[in-house]
């Protein structure tokens, strides 16, 4: 396994920030960076939130408090982005994607490992066009990425085994459970979760019943959480963007289609937890 010793997390928002903790708790020299540095001071306040918590319930120690922390460096400059593992947790956007490996090639190494957290965009549509196909893999988390245990490893169609090999052991590492994917549009988690969202939309589209009642009902049935709850945690913006992308991958299927409600939302500008609106009021 390729010695991984430095990780680069692009991305400060609630998956970004998520992943970076896990990172830095496992012991790796973690580097966050956003472009935003409001973002990157918000996701420093969360990060330490989260651990003091941990902390509070037993969960971690003091000790590895302190440590966790003095293992993050946060940052807003492109040239700081050295690492053995670079992982972007940005817009799901191809182009945006696209554009900030080909911004980090040429500082790192010929042998790092450039990943993308993508939810929908095939592994080898991102690596089409970069100078090192070979070393771009998916590693997809999952919110709250710091608590949920899965992770999906996808392969491009061009990259190296050996990559793969190192990212199953480093996943295992940092204490998760790794499922191998094929690169197929959604991969497997939000291929079936996508319906979680969409009908539960549908069902508030057609006044079957409200937003809150539907959450209930799903958290009920045994769900962590209701569709609504889990779209304000992870972002309305970022799961509209989700389903826009899968709608597109399938040829336009209409199951896959995205929500007038939802897009309203985005918007205007309620985007969940991060902008303190989103489907619930967080003021």
């Amino acid at each position: 396994m390729m010695n991984i010793k430095t990780i680069v997390i692009a991305g400060s928002g609630t998956m970004g920030s998520g992943i970076a903790q896990v990172c830095a708790q496992s012991n790796f020299q973690t580097i966050l960076f956003d472009l935003n540095e409001e973002s990157i001071a918000k996701a420093k306040l969360m990060i330490e939130k989260n651990l003091s918590k941990a902390v509070e319930i037993g969960k971690l120690s003091e000790e590895n408090k302190l440590k966790t922390i003095a293992n993050l460096t946060y940052t807003s400059e492109i040239k700081d982005l050295i690492g053995d593992l670079i992982l972007e947790a940005i817009p799901e956007n191809l182009k945006i994607k696209q554009d900030f490996f080909r911004s980090i090639t040429e500082q790192n190494k010929p042998n790092s490992i450039f990943a993308t957290n993508t939810s929908s965009i095939p592994i080898s549509q991102i690596a089409a066009g970069l100078v090192n196909p070979d070393r771009v893999i998916g590693i997809h988390f999952f919110n709250p990425a710091h608590i949920m245990k899965l992770v999906e490893i996808i392969e491009g169609e061009e990259t190296d085994p050996e990559i793969t090999k190192t990212v199953v052991e480093w996943v295992n590492t940092i204490g998760k459970s790794g499922v191998k994917a094929k690169d197929a549009p959604g991969f497997i988690v939000n291929r079936v979760a996508r319906h979680f969202y969409v009908e539960s939309l549908k069902i508030l589209e057609e006044q079957v019943t409200d937003l809150k009642t539907i959450d209930n009902l799903l958290e009920s049935s045994g769900f962590k959480m209701g569709p609504y709850k889990l779209m304000d945690l992870i972002g309305v913006d970022t799961n509209y963007s989700v389903t826009q992308s899968m709608f597109e991958l399938f040829n336009y299927e209409a199951r896959f289609r995205p929500n007038r409600i939802q897009k309203q939302k985005v918007i205007a500008g309620k985007h969940g937890k991060k902008t303190n609106k989103g489907f619930y009021d967080y003021d």
